[in-house]
Formats: structure tokens, C-alpha cells, sequence
């Protein structure tokens, strides 16, 4: 699975559907906010997801992910997070978990992707 953007989105977002991921404001800081996962990151939020990793991907510096509110993750939302962490190693670029549920880690437990995600290193 490869992270690069597509030249045109696959489709837009439905008005109304909770956002895989919060906005983050822009601000003059070369430090960017986290990404911060919503509560539910799952396959019909996975565009959106996908296109708010791709933008991080080449960001210099650490890049932090903070999944401290997720309540329900699929293995698609899983699998997007596995390839945005071996992309960023593969760049030789930080990345570092600001805070993780227990959900996340149960379900990359389940899937044995705990070590891809490098969870081992986040904080609880």
C-alpha cells in the first residue's frame, strides 16, 4: 500500500459523517499540532484519513499522532496507520504516538500489528 496522493480524491466526504481525523488550525508555528484521531476511524472515513496522513508524510520533523480518543477502529484504519508508519521509517523521518486507547491497542494486538505501528513506544 502505498500513501501517495491521487491526482483527484477517490469521492468527497458526506456532510454529516464524523471526520476520521480533527482539524488542526494553521498558525505560523513551523510545529504542527498532532493529528488527532476521532472516536471512530473506520473504512468510511478512510479517504479522509489517508489524505490528512499524505499531507504529513513529508513534513519535516516529528510528526506526532494522538489516538487517545478513538473508541472504534477497523482494519482499514489500522492498515492506513501501518503504511504512514513504515513510509516515515522508509524517509528516515520521526513519528511518535502522543497518546494511544485502549482500543487501538487491542485491535492491533488482535491483528499483530502492534510492533508495525510501533505501539510499543507510545504512551498510554
Amino acid at each position: 500500500m502505498n500513501l501517495r496522493p491521487r491526482s483527484k480524491p477517490a469521492r468527497s466526504p458526506k456532510r454529516g459523517r464524523q471526520a476520521a481525523v480533527a482539524a488542526a488550525p494553521r498558525g505560523k508555528s513551523k510545529r504542527r499540532n498532532p493529528l488527532v484521531l476521532k472516536a471512530e476511524c473506520t473504512l468510511a472515513d478512510g479517504a479522509e484519513l489517508k489524505s490528512a496522513l499524505c499531507a504529513l508524510l513529508a513534513q519535516e520533523g516529528t510528526v506526532t499522532l494522538d489516538a487517545a480518543a478513538v473508541e472504534r477502529i477497523d482494519t482499514a484504519a489500522l492498515q492506513l496507520l501501518a503504511a504512514f508508519v513504515r513510509d516515515r521509517r522508509l524517509a528516515g523521518a520521526a513519528l511518535q504516538w502522543r497518546a494511544v486507547s485502549p482500543a487501538v491497542h487491542s485491535a492491533a494486538r488482535l491483528l499483530g500489528m502492534d510492533t508495525m505501528l510501533a505501539l510499543d513506544e507510545a504512551a498510554s
